[in-house]
């Protein structure tokens, strides 16, 4: 029965609980979004990365508050928490961003690449793969993430 008892503790984490809901909720939002959009379901969208809002935002700033709430904003936790939040935020406008834009400009030239002559087209030796396209944020996606985020840390801590 001890798995059980800590297993209820858990639970009653509001902080994490927090945190975990803001990114279902984005990630809820984001596939809604694009369902409005596209007119087609993608399920790709529950659980991937990249869009509007951004789910990884949503998750460190509920943290951050949640942290900020039950801590104070004088604590070391509250500090970690902190730091955490903004690189995970700057990595997702930044490098995850730019990977993305890369992998939409190769897949846009080799589908060119492909059209223009079929011959020269990789076939057996480089097995062709989409590149994902949905990695990063756009500043954006970022802050509507951030303030699903402290929404929501605001409403469960």
């Amino acid at each position: 029965m001890p798995g059980t008892i800590y297993f209820l503790h858990i639970l009653h984490n509001t902080v994490l609980m927090a945190a975990i809901l803001s990114w279902i909720l984005a990630q809820a939002i984001k596939t809604v979004l694009t369902l409005i959009v596209k007119k087609k379901f993608d399920a790709e969208r529950i659980l991937g990365s990249g869009g509007m809002p951004s789910s990884h935002s949503a998750m460190v700033c509920s943290l951050m508050l949640g942290m900020a709430i039950k801590t104070g904003v004088s604590s070391p936790f509250f500090a970690v928490t902190f730091a955490f939040a903004a690189v995970v935020m700057y990595d997702a406008m930044g490098v995850r961003r730019a990977a993305g834009e890369q992998a939409r400009v190769l897949n846009r030239m080799l589908d060119k690449w492909e059209k223009q002559d079929p011959e020269l087209s990789p076939k057996e030796d480089i097995a062709r793969k989409e590149l994902k396209e949905y990695l990063g944020h756009t500043p954006l996606e970022v802050l509507a993430g951030a303030m699903l985020g402290i929404l929501v840390a605001l409403v469960l801590v």
